[in-house]
Protein backbone atom coordinates (compact mmCIF):
# COMPACT_ATOMS: atom_id res chain seq x y z
CA UNK A 1 0.00 0.00 0.00
CA UNK A 2 2.83 2.42 0.92
CA UNK A 3 4.65 1.58 -2.36
CA UNK A 4 1.52 2.33 -4.35
CA UNK A 5 1.08 5.63 -2.51
CA UNK A 6 4.70 6.60 -3.18
CA UNK A 7 4.28 5.75 -6.87
CA UNK A 8 1.15 7.89 -7.08
CA UNK A 9 2.83 10.79 -5.30
CA UNK A 10 5.88 10.53 -7.58
CA UNK A 11 3.67 10.44 -10.66
CA UNK A 12 1.73 13.48 -9.41
CA UNK A 13 4.99 15.36 -8.74
CA UNK A 14 6.35 14.55 -12.20
CA UNK A 15 3.06 15.55 -13.81
CA UNK A 16 3.08 18.85 -11.91
CA UNK A 17 6.73 19.52 -12.86
CA UNK A 18 5.99 18.74 -16.52
CA UNK A 19 2.97 21.06 -16.48
CA UNK A 20 5.01 23.92 -14.97
CA UNK A 21 7.81 23.36 -17.49
CA UNK A 22 5.39 23.37 -20.42
CA UNK A 23 3.75 26.54 -19.10
CA UNK A 24 7.12 28.29 -18.87
CA UNK A 25 8.05 27.11 -22.35
CA UNK A 26 4.74 28.31 -23.82
CA UNK A 27 5.07 31.68 -22.07
CA UNK A 28 8.58 32.26 -23.43
CA UNK A 29 8.02 30.81 -26.91
CA UNK A 30 4.36 31.24 -27.85
CA UNK A 31 3.21 29.43 -31.00
CA UNK A 32 -0.09 29.40 -32.86
CA UNK A 33 -1.54 27.26 -35.64
CA UNK A 34 -4.48 28.29 -37.79
CA UNK A 35 -6.52 25.14 -38.46
CA UNK A 36 -9.46 26.92 -40.15
CA UNK A 37 -10.11 25.96 -43.77
CA UNK A 38 -10.05 29.58 -45.00
CA UNK A 39 -7.10 30.58 -42.73
CA UNK A 40 -9.38 33.21 -41.21
CA UNK A 41 -7.14 33.55 -38.15
CA UNK A 42 -4.00 34.33 -40.16
CA UNK A 43 -2.79 37.08 -42.47
CA UNK A 44 -2.26 36.60 -46.19
CA UNK A 45 1.35 36.06 -47.29
CA UNK A 46 1.32 39.45 -49.01
CA UNK A 47 0.38 41.19 -45.73
CA UNK A 48 3.15 39.40 -43.84
CA UNK A 49 5.64 40.43 -46.55
CA UNK A 50 4.57 44.07 -46.22
CA UNK A 51 5.01 43.98 -42.43
CA UNK A 52 8.53 42.60 -42.86
CA UNK A 53 9.42 45.65 -44.96
CA UNK A 54 8.34 48.16 -42.29
CA UNK A 55 11.20 49.14 -39.96
CA UNK A 56 9.98 50.96 -36.88
CA UNK A 57 6.63 51.01 -35.16
CA UNK A 58 3.14 51.45 -36.55
CA UNK A 59 0.58 53.43 -34.58
CA UNK A 60 -3.13 52.65 -34.96
CA UNK A 61 -5.62 54.96 -33.26
CA UNK A 62 -9.28 53.93 -33.46
CA UNK A 63 -11.99 56.47 -32.70
CA UNK A 64 -14.79 54.23 -31.48
CA UNK A 65 -17.37 54.09 -28.71
CA UNK A 66 -17.54 51.08 -26.42
CA UNK A 67 -20.68 49.72 -28.11
CA UNK A 68 -22.10 49.96 -31.63
CA UNK A 69 -25.80 49.62 -32.42
CA UNK A 70 -25.18 46.98 -35.10
CA UNK A 71 -21.79 45.43 -34.27
CA UNK A 72 -22.00 45.41 -30.48
CA UNK A 73 -18.58 45.52 -28.79
CA UNK A 74 -16.77 47.17 -31.68
CA UNK A 75 -13.53 47.60 -29.73
CA UNK A 76 -13.21 43.87 -29.16
CA UNK A 77 -13.71 43.21 -32.86
CA UNK A 78 -10.96 45.70 -33.70
CA UNK A 79 -8.59 44.30 -31.04
CA UNK A 80 -9.02 40.79 -32.46
CA UNK A 81 -8.42 42.09 -35.99
CA UNK A 82 -5.28 44.07 -35.09
CA UNK A 83 -3.96 41.13 -33.05
CA UNK A 84 -3.37 39.31 -36.35
CA UNK A 85 -0.93 42.07 -37.34
CA UNK A 86 0.66 42.22 -33.89
CA UNK A 87 1.41 38.49 -34.12
CA UNK A 88 3.84 39.24 -36.98
CA UNK A 89 4.89 42.75 -35.94
CA UNK A 90 4.75 43.29 -32.16
CA UNK A 91 5.45 47.04 -32.43
CA UNK A 92 2.02 47.66 -33.99
CA UNK A 93 0.49 49.78 -31.23
CA UNK A 94 -3.29 50.08 -30.88
CA UNK A 95 -5.14 52.71 -28.86
CA UNK A 96 -8.76 53.85 -28.63
CA UNK A 97 -10.36 57.28 -28.34
CA UNK A 98 -14.07 57.66 -27.56
CA UNK A 99 -15.37 60.33 -29.99
CA UNK A 100 -18.38 60.98 -27.75
CA UNK A 101 -16.41 61.53 -24.54
CA UNK A 102 -13.46 63.20 -26.31
CA UNK A 103 -15.02 65.11 -29.22
CA UNK A 104 -12.14 67.61 -29.50
CA UNK A 105 -9.64 64.80 -30.09
CA UNK A 106 -11.83 63.46 -32.89
CA UNK A 107 -12.29 66.89 -34.47
CA UNK A 108 -8.55 67.54 -34.50
CA UNK A 109 -7.98 64.71 -36.98
CA UNK A 110 -11.29 65.11 -38.84
CA UNK A 111 -12.95 61.84 -37.78
CA UNK A 112 -16.18 61.21 -39.69
CA UNK A 113 -17.45 57.81 -38.51
CA UNK A 114 -17.57 55.60 -35.43
CA UNK A 115 -14.83 52.98 -35.73
CA UNK A 116 -12.64 55.09 -38.04
CA UNK A 117 -8.93 54.25 -37.79
CA UNK A 118 -5.97 56.62 -38.08
CA UNK A 119 -2.92 54.74 -39.37
CA UNK A 120 0.44 56.44 -38.68
CA UNK A 121 3.83 55.33 -39.96
CA UNK A 122 7.05 57.13 -40.83
CA UNK A 123 5.67 60.58 -40.05
CA UNK A 124 2.70 60.10 -42.41
CA UNK A 125 -0.91 59.13 -41.72
CA UNK A 126 -4.01 57.84 -43.45
CA UNK A 127 -7.66 57.34 -42.46
CA UNK A 128 -9.52 54.05 -42.83
CA UNK A 129 -13.28 53.80 -42.47
CA UNK A 130 -13.51 50.21 -43.77
CA UNK A 131 -11.44 47.80 -41.69
CA UNK A 132 -10.30 44.77 -43.62
CA UNK A 133 -6.99 43.08 -44.23
CA UNK A 134 -6.83 44.38 -47.79
CA UNK A 135 -7.59 47.96 -46.69
CA UNK A 136 -5.09 48.09 -43.80
CA UNK A 137 -2.27 46.32 -45.67
CA UNK A 138 -2.75 48.61 -48.68
CA UNK A 139 -2.61 51.65 -46.38
CA UNK A 140 0.63 50.43 -44.80
CA UNK A 141 2.07 49.82 -48.27
CA UNK A 142 1.20 53.37 -49.33
CA UNK A 143 2.69 54.88 -46.18
CA UNK A 144 5.88 52.86 -46.65
CA UNK A 145 6.53 54.44 -50.05
CA UNK A 146 8.94 57.34 -50.23
CA UNK A 147 7.25 60.72 -50.42
CA UNK A 148 6.26 62.38 -53.70
CA UNK A 149 6.91 59.53 -56.11
CA UNK A 150 5.59 61.04 -59.36
CA UNK A 151 4.75 58.87 -62.37
CA UNK A 152 4.32 60.74 -65.65
CA UNK A 153 2.64 59.10 -68.65
CA UNK A 154 3.04 60.38 -72.20
CA UNK A 155 -0.14 61.88 -73.61
CA UNK A 156 -1.42 63.71 -76.70
CA UNK A 157 -1.10 60.99 -79.37
CA UNK A 158 -4.00 58.64 -78.56
CA UNK A 159 -2.03 56.64 -75.95
CA UNK A 160 -3.67 54.37 -73.39
CA UNK A 161 -4.65 56.52 -70.40
CA UNK A 162 -3.81 55.63 -66.78
CA UNK A 163 -7.09 57.21 -65.64
CA UNK A 164 -9.18 55.85 -68.52
CA UNK A 165 -12.14 53.48 -68.19
CA UNK A 166 -12.17 52.11 -71.77
CA UNK A 167 -11.14 48.49 -72.27
CA UNK A 168 -7.85 49.50 -73.92
CA UNK A 169 -6.98 52.07 -71.21
CA UNK A 170 -4.91 51.37 -68.08
CA UNK A 171 -7.34 52.71 -65.48
CA UNK A 172 -7.23 49.71 -63.15
CA UNK A 173 -3.43 49.78 -63.23
CA UNK A 174 -3.49 53.51 -62.49
CA UNK A 175 -5.82 52.98 -59.52
CA UNK A 176 -3.51 50.32 -58.11
CA UNK A 177 -0.52 52.64 -58.42
CA UNK A 178 -2.40 55.41 -56.64
CA UNK A 179 -3.46 53.01 -53.89
CA UNK A 180 0.22 52.21 -53.42
CA UNK A 181 1.14 55.85 -52.87
CA UNK A 182 2.21 57.02 -56.33
CA UNK A 183 1.09 60.31 -57.87
CA UNK A 184 0.08 60.25 -61.54
CA UNK A 185 0.49 63.02 -64.07
CA UNK A 186 0.03 63.27 -67.84
CA UNK A 187 2.76 64.74 -70.03
CA UNK A 188 2.22 66.47 -73.38
CA UNK A 189 5.66 67.17 -74.81
CA UNK A 190 4.32 69.63 -77.38
CA UNK A 191 3.56 71.95 -74.44
CA UNK A 192 6.11 70.95 -71.78
CA UNK A 193 9.74 72.01 -71.99
CA UNK A 194 10.70 68.42 -71.21
CA UNK A 195 10.07 65.62 -68.74
CA UNK A 196 9.87 67.22 -65.25
CA UNK A 197 12.99 66.69 -63.15
CA UNK A 198 10.99 65.26 -60.22
CA UNK A 199 9.58 62.43 -62.36
CA UNK A 200 10.29 59.09 -60.73
CA UNK A 201 9.36 57.06 -63.83
CA UNK A 202 8.02 57.94 -67.26
CA UNK A 203 5.43 55.57 -68.76
CA UNK A 204 5.04 55.38 -72.55
CA UNK A 205 2.22 53.39 -74.17
CA UNK A 206 1.39 52.85 -77.85
CA UNK A 207 0.80 56.17 -79.68
CA UNK A 208 -1.81 56.26 -82.44
CA UNK A 209 -0.33 59.39 -84.08
CA UNK A 210 3.26 60.20 -84.96
CA UNK A 211 5.29 62.06 -82.37
CA UNK A 212 6.93 65.25 -83.64
CA UNK A 213 10.72 65.15 -83.95
CA UNK A 214 10.99 67.77 -81.22
CA UNK A 215 9.01 65.57 -78.82
CA UNK A 216 11.32 62.64 -79.49
CA UNK A 217 14.29 64.94 -78.87
CA UNK A 218 12.90 65.68 -75.39
CA UNK A 219 12.44 61.95 -74.70
CA UNK A 220 16.02 61.21 -75.77
CA UNK A 221 17.26 64.04 -73.54
CA UNK A 222 15.37 62.47 -70.61
CA UNK A 223 17.05 59.10 -71.30
CA UNK A 224 20.47 60.75 -71.72
CA UNK A 225 20.03 62.44 -68.32
CA UNK A 226 19.40 59.08 -66.62
CA UNK A 227 15.60 59.03 -66.45
CA UNK A 228 13.74 55.79 -65.67
CA UNK A 229 11.25 54.46 -68.21
CA UNK A 230 8.46 51.89 -68.56
CA UNK A 231 7.69 51.41 -72.26
CA UNK A 232 4.70 49.25 -73.24
CA UNK A 233 5.28 48.46 -76.92
CA UNK A 234 2.39 47.00 -78.92
CA UNK A 235 2.86 45.02 -82.14
CA UNK A 236 2.06 48.12 -84.20
CA UNK A 237 4.03 50.89 -85.94
CA UNK A 238 6.12 52.93 -83.50
CA UNK A 239 4.83 56.31 -84.82
CA UNK A 240 8.04 58.23 -84.35
CA UNK A 241 9.52 56.23 -81.49
CA UNK A 242 11.93 54.38 -83.79
CA UNK A 243 14.71 56.71 -82.65
CA UNK A 244 14.02 55.78 -79.02
CA UNK A 245 14.22 52.06 -79.85
CA UNK A 246 17.48 52.64 -81.73
CA UNK A 247 18.90 54.69 -78.87
CA UNK A 248 18.23 51.82 -76.46
CA UNK A 249 19.61 49.20 -78.83
CA UNK A 250 16.28 47.37 -79.15
CA UNK A 251 15.42 44.91 -81.92
CA UNK A 252 11.63 44.84 -82.23
CA UNK A 253 10.70 41.82 -84.33
CA UNK A 254 7.56 42.36 -86.47
CA UNK A 255 4.58 40.09 -85.85
CA UNK A 256 2.81 38.71 -82.79
CA UNK A 257 3.65 35.82 -80.47
CA UNK A 258 1.67 32.59 -80.94
CA UNK A 259 1.61 30.38 -77.84
CA UNK A 260 0.16 26.84 -78.12
CA UNK A 261 0.14 26.61 -74.31
CA UNK A 262 -2.55 29.30 -74.20
CA UNK A 263 -4.66 27.37 -76.70
CA UNK A 264 -4.38 24.27 -74.51
CA UNK A 265 -5.78 26.37 -71.64
CA UNK A 266 -8.74 27.30 -73.91
CA UNK A 267 -7.42 30.82 -74.33
CA UNK A 268 -6.62 32.48 -77.67
CA UNK A 269 -3.34 31.34 -79.19
CA UNK A 270 -2.41 35.05 -79.47
CA UNK A 271 -2.12 35.22 -75.68
CA UNK A 272 1.48 34.62 -74.63
CA UNK A 273 1.56 33.06 -71.15
CA UNK A 274 4.31 33.93 -68.67
CA UNK A 275 4.93 31.24 -66.06
CA UNK A 276 8.65 30.91 -65.28
CA UNK A 277 10.63 34.06 -64.56
CA UNK A 278 14.43 34.51 -64.57
CA UNK A 279 15.97 35.84 -61.32
CA UNK A 280 15.50 39.60 -60.90
CA UNK A 281 14.26 42.00 -58.24
CA UNK A 282 11.01 42.52 -60.20
CA UNK A 283 10.20 38.80 -60.22
CA UNK A 284 11.60 37.88 -56.79
CA UNK A 285 9.29 35.22 -55.26
CA UNK A 286 6.82 35.90 -58.07
CA UNK A 287 5.07 32.70 -59.20
CA UNK A 288 1.78 33.87 -60.73
CA UNK A 289 0.83 33.24 -64.34
CA UNK A 290 0.75 36.38 -66.48
CA UNK A 291 -1.02 36.98 -69.80
CA UNK A 292 0.35 39.09 -72.68
CA UNK A 293 -2.27 39.46 -75.46
CA UNK A 294 -0.97 40.18 -78.97
CA UNK A 295 2.59 40.46 -77.71
CA UNK A 296 5.61 41.27 -79.82
CA UNK A 297 9.09 39.88 -79.29
CA UNK A 298 11.73 42.09 -77.66
CA UNK A 299 15.31 41.67 -78.85
CA UNK A 300 18.41 43.72 -78.15
CA UNK A 301 21.95 44.41 -79.23
CA UNK A 302 24.58 43.55 -76.66
CA UNK A 303 26.25 46.65 -75.27
CA UNK A 304 29.00 47.41 -72.78
CA UNK A 305 26.94 50.40 -71.63
CA UNK A 306 23.73 48.61 -70.69
CA UNK A 307 23.10 45.51 -68.58
CA UNK A 308 20.21 43.50 -70.05
CA UNK A 309 18.03 41.12 -68.00
CA UNK A 310 15.15 39.11 -69.42
CA UNK A 311 12.09 39.45 -67.16
CA UNK A 312 9.51 37.31 -68.97
CA UNK A 313 10.10 34.56 -71.51
CA UNK A 314 7.10 32.90 -73.15
CA UNK A 315 6.04 30.49 -75.88
CA UNK A 316 8.81 27.86 -75.61
CA UNK A 317 6.74 25.77 -78.06
CA UNK A 318 5.45 28.80 -79.92
CA UNK A 319 6.64 31.28 -82.53
CA UNK A 320 6.41 34.82 -83.87
CA UNK A 321 4.06 35.13 -86.85
CA UNK A 322 3.55 37.99 -89.29
CA UNK A 323 0.18 36.60 -90.29
CA UNK A 324 -3.11 36.90 -88.42
CA UNK A 325 -3.90 33.33 -87.31
CA UNK A 326 -6.96 31.71 -88.87
CA UNK A 327 -8.62 28.79 -87.06
CA UNK A 328 -5.85 26.60 -85.59
CA UNK A 329 -2.50 28.38 -86.14
CA UNK A 330 0.39 26.36 -87.53
CA UNK A 331 4.09 27.10 -87.58
CA UNK A 332 5.48 28.12 -90.98
CA UNK A 333 9.21 27.41 -90.98
CA UNK A 334 9.71 29.66 -94.01
CA UNK A 335 8.19 32.80 -92.48
CA UNK A 336 7.79 32.35 -88.71
CA UNK A 337 10.43 32.75 -85.99
CA UNK A 338 10.46 29.89 -83.45
CA UNK A 339 10.24 30.49 -79.68
CA UNK A 340 10.99 30.88 -76.87
CA UNK A 341 10.40 34.62 -77.00
CA UNK A 342 11.41 37.46 -74.69
CA UNK A 343 8.43 39.75 -74.08
CA UNK A 344 9.73 41.81 -71.13
CA UNK A 345 13.25 43.17 -70.76
CA UNK A 346 15.02 45.22 -68.07
CA UNK A 347 17.96 47.56 -68.78
CA UNK A 348 20.33 49.08 -66.23
CA UNK A 349 23.35 51.33 -66.37
CA UNK A 350 25.23 53.72 -64.10
CA UNK A 351 24.98 57.36 -65.18
CA UNK A 352 25.31 60.67 -63.34
CA UNK A 353 26.35 58.83 -60.17
CA UNK A 354 23.14 56.81 -60.00
CA UNK A 355 21.55 53.74 -61.54
CA UNK A 356 19.23 54.24 -64.48
CA UNK A 357 16.46 51.66 -64.94
CA UNK A 358 14.31 50.90 -67.98
CA UNK A 359 11.74 48.16 -68.67
CA UNK A 360 10.37 47.31 -72.10
CA UNK A 361 7.22 45.14 -72.34
CA UNK A 362 6.02 43.87 -75.70
CA UNK A 363 2.30 44.20 -74.91
CA UNK A 364 0.34 47.25 -73.84
CA UNK A 365 -2.77 45.06 -73.48
CA UNK A 366 -0.95 43.26 -70.65
CA UNK A 367 -2.06 46.07 -68.29
CA UNK A 368 -5.20 47.19 -70.15
CA UNK A 369 -8.50 47.19 -68.27
CA UNK A 370 -9.76 44.28 -70.37
CA UNK A 371 -6.87 41.99 -69.42
CA UNK A 372 -5.19 43.32 -66.26
CA UNK A 373 -7.33 41.09 -64.03
CA UNK A 374 -5.86 37.93 -65.58
CA UNK A 375 -3.46 36.04 -63.32
CA UNK A 376 -0.74 38.23 -61.83
CA UNK A 377 -0.73 40.98 -64.48
CA UNK A 378 -1.41 43.84 -62.08
CA UNK A 379 1.03 42.44 -59.51
CA UNK A 380 3.82 42.24 -62.07
CA UNK A 381 3.03 45.71 -63.38
CA UNK A 382 3.20 47.23 -59.90
CA UNK A 383 6.44 45.32 -59.22
CA UNK A 384 7.92 46.84 -62.36
CA UNK A 385 7.01 50.38 -61.28
CA UNK A 386 8.30 49.76 -57.74
CA UNK A 387 11.66 48.66 -59.14
CA UNK A 388 11.85 51.54 -61.61
CA UNK A 389 11.10 53.97 -58.78
CA UNK A 390 13.82 52.46 -56.57
CA UNK A 391 11.23 51.01 -54.22
CA UNK A 392 12.23 47.37 -54.68
CA UNK A 393 12.04 46.75 -50.94
CA UNK A 394 8.25 47.00 -51.36
CA UNK A 395 8.05 44.50 -54.21
CA UNK A 396 5.53 41.90 -53.07
CA UNK A 397 2.34 40.20 -54.11
CA UNK A 398 -0.30 42.90 -53.87
CA UNK A 399 -2.89 42.51 -51.09
CA UNK A 400 -6.17 41.11 -52.39
CA UNK A 401 -9.64 40.85 -50.95
CA UNK A 402 -10.00 37.51 -49.23
CA UNK A 403 -13.13 35.42 -49.04
CA UNK A 404 -14.96 35.85 -45.77
CA UNK A 405 -15.25 32.43 -44.17
CA UNK A 406 -17.17 33.65 -41.13
CA UNK A 407 -20.55 32.08 -40.33
CA UNK A 408 -23.33 34.43 -39.20
CA UNK A 409 -26.16 32.97 -37.14
CA UNK A 410 -29.41 34.52 -35.99
CA UNK A 411 -30.19 34.68 -32.25
CA UNK A 412 -32.79 31.91 -32.63
CA UNK A 413 -30.38 29.52 -34.37
CA UNK A 414 -27.62 30.39 -31.91
CA UNK A 415 -29.99 29.63 -29.01
CA UNK A 416 -30.96 26.28 -30.57
CA UNK A 417 -27.33 25.26 -31.08
CA UNK A 418 -26.33 26.44 -27.59
CA UNK A 419 -29.25 24.65 -25.96
CA UNK A 420 -28.49 21.47 -27.87
CA UNK A 421 -24.79 21.45 -26.92
CA UNK A 422 -25.13 22.68 -23.33
CA UNK A 423 -28.38 21.02 -22.24
CA UNK A 424 -29.78 18.40 -24.62
CA UNK A 425 -26.50 16.58 -25.33
CA UNK A 426 -25.42 16.31 -21.64
CA UNK A 427 -28.91 15.14 -20.66
CA UNK A 428 -28.81 12.50 -23.43
CA UNK A 429 -25.44 11.25 -22.16
CA UNK A 430 -26.79 11.07 -18.60
CA UNK A 431 -29.82 9.14 -19.82
CA UNK A 432 -27.69 6.66 -21.79
CA UNK A 433 -25.39 6.21 -18.81
CA UNK A 434 -28.37 5.62 -16.52
CA UNK A 435 -29.84 2.99 -18.83
CA UNK A 436 -26.53 1.15 -19.09
CA UNK A 437 -26.09 1.25 -15.28
CA UNK A 438 -29.62 -0.12 -14.75
CA UNK A 439 -29.09 -2.98 -17.22
CA UNK A 440 -25.84 -4.02 -15.62
CA UNK A 441 -27.43 -4.00 -12.17
CA UNK A 442 -30.27 -6.21 -13.40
Amino acid sequence: MNKLLLKNLAFAALLLAATVALYQLAARHPAQWDMTQSASNSLETSSVDVLKQLPGGVKLTVYATGQDAQLGDIRKLIRDFVALYQRYKPDVKLSFVDPVKQPEEARKVNIQANGEMLVEYGGRSEHLTLLSEQALTSALLRLAHSKDKLLMHLDGHGERRLEGIANHDLGEFGKKLQQNGFRLGSLNLTLAQGVPSNTSTLIITQPQLDLLPGEVDKLLRYIADGGNLLWLVDAEPLHGLERLAENLGLLLTPGIVIDPAAEEMRAPATWALGAGYPPHAVTHNFNLITVFPNARAIGWEESAEWQHTMLVEAAPRGWVSNRTPQNKPRFDKNNDVPGPVTIALALQRNINDREQRIIIVGSGSFLANAYSGNGGNLDLGVNMVNWLSNEEKLITIQPRAVKDGAVSLSKTRLAIISGGLLIALPMLLVLVGGVMWWRRRQ
